[in-house]
């Protein structure tokens, strides 16, 4: 049992290691690879390697954090401890609303995804029942989420094994390409390896960021790992060579098959290769892989949004009823509410504009930056604190610290540069002043609240 939030330990090894696979492994690599291949051609490898190695960085902040204290409000509590109140407040609330937004998507998606089966099946019945689905799991005990997670993760990952030793095939063999071994020639035959310069490159970085949203997620589950001492150190170790195998090779494949002009984003690059090699079900196949992709995100976002409203409560930034664990030790009330704000943003989303959607949804880029950006510097204030107690920190240490947080932060803030240059991307920006204007309101009101019901309290005992 997690003493700290009465939270029972019941995810394994096995559990914690595919999270942490399925947390970096989006829909982005099945279906938005092709947009961002032509937004940056072959160069996008480099864009995936220089931000594998800034998320490795980031999770081993986090890793070194959790190992000094693992539980479910993790980066939250961490801010709260370290910095103040207020990053606490502002970490916490963002992190809940950028998952909100990204489940309101993901569940609309889940809807989309099943008309390839069902095409007059109204979009909102399968949205609905995926919601319901994903909250009964959550519901009835964390080792009944971690072991969808698991099976969902590994969905993604034999689509990608199959991915590469086919496309290796196609590029040493010729098979599936009239015997002729394809090569590699294609990464650099067609305006060069970098077709738009450095700068295409960068602009993939926000790209990037989705990507790998959700990789953090690692962190929300250190409450109820079994071990945590050992899995969480593991998994965050593994994942640089998880980026490596699955996302560069994966568009090394691809790209090396198919000239990157060819690909115009009309269908997925997986369901070319597949396709290819003479498997008639490819597009359903991709199909199915997404719509569990879709699954895993709804479902790791409402676990950690359950979590985080449960972490808020304990520090009174959110209402006391939030922190309740039901008798299978799980937070049902922060759970339940979370679904009830997804179900209303699934009926939103079909009588609202989409533009308005996106803005909504934009939120959820800011949120993953900052909460990333708030992970590194808590982890500095946090060292800082160890060396003034005297203490020693875990022997799971983040490399190079502190120079290595500021590279991490300075490169966040060149994410967020190209958010600004990308016209498709600056709406986060818009959005992002009104959602911290909210917090700042939301903060003082709750402050204001606690001291006045802590006067009210002190009277009583007077």
């Amino acid at each position: 049992m997690n003493e700290s939030e009465n939270l029972k330990r019941g995810l394994k090894n096995r559990h914690i290691q595919l999270i942490a696979i399925g947390g970096a492994i989006g829909v982005g690599l099945f279906l938005g690879s092709a947009k961002a291949i032509q937004a940056a051609g072959p160069s996008l490898m480099i864009s995936y390697l220089i931000f594998g190695v800034i998320v490795f960085f980031m999770m081993r902040a986090l890793g070194e954090m959790i190992l000094y204290k693992p539980i479910s409000g993790s980066f939250s509590d961490y801010a709260q401890e370290f910095i103040g109140p207020w990053a606490g407040f502002f970490t916490g609330w963002t992190y809940w609303f950028a998952w909100i937004v990204t489940g309101m998507a993901e569940i609309t998606a889940v809807g989309k995804y099943m008309t390839f089966w069902f095409p007059n099946l109204p979009q909102w019945i399968p949205a609905l029942i995926a919601l319901i689905f994903v909250y009964l799991i959550n519901l009835v005990a964390v080792k009944l989420f971690g072991e969808f997670e698991f099976w969902f993760a590994l969905i993604k990952i034999v689509t990608i094994l199959a991915l590469l030793v086919i496309g290796i095939l196609m590029i040493t063999t010729g098979v599936g390409h009239e015997g002729q071994p394809v090569g590699i020639s294609n990464l650099w035959k067609h305006k060069g390896f970098f077709p738009h310069g450095i700068i295409g490159m960068l602009l993939t970085l926000q790209m990037v960021v989705f990507s790998f949203q959700g990789v953090e997620l690692v962190g929300v589950t250190a409450g109820e790992a079994e071990d945590p001492e050992k899995t969480i150190p593991s998994a965050i170790n593994n994942i640089i060579w998880r980026i490596l195998i699955f996302y560069i090779g994966a568009l090394f494949v691809i790209m090396a098959i198919y000239p990157w002009i060819q690909l115009d984003g009309s269908s997925s690059p997986f369901v070319l290769v597949f396709e290819n090699i003479g498997i008639p079900a490819a597009a359903a196949i991709i199909n199915f892989v997404v719509l569990t992709a879709a699954l895993s995100s709804c479902n790791s976002g409402i676990f950690s949004t359950g979590r985080m409203l449960m972490t808020l409560s304990q520090h009174k930034h959110a209402p006391k009823s939030l922190a309740k664990i039901n008798r299978r030790q799980v937070p049902s009330v922060g759970l339940t509410v979370s679904c009830f704000v997804l179900l209303i943003g699934v009926v939103l989303n079909y009588f609202v504009p989409e533009k308005a959607f996106v803005y909504i949804t934009s939120v959820a880029t800011i949120g993953t930056i900052w909460t990333w950006g708030m992970i590194v510097f808590t982890h500095i204030k946090f060292r800082k604190a160890m060396k003034a107690k005297g203490k020693n920190s875990p022997t799971f240490k983040m490399p190079g610290a502190p120079i290595t947080n500021w590279i991490v932060l300075i490169f966040l803030a060149i994410v967020i540069v190209m958010i600004g240059i990308d016209k498709d991307a600056r709406v986060a920006l818009y959005v992002a002043p009104f959602w911290f204007g909210l917090l700042i309101i939301g903060y003082f009101f709750t402050r204001n609240q606690n001291q006045k019901n802590s006067s009210i309290n002190h009277e009583k005992i007077d």
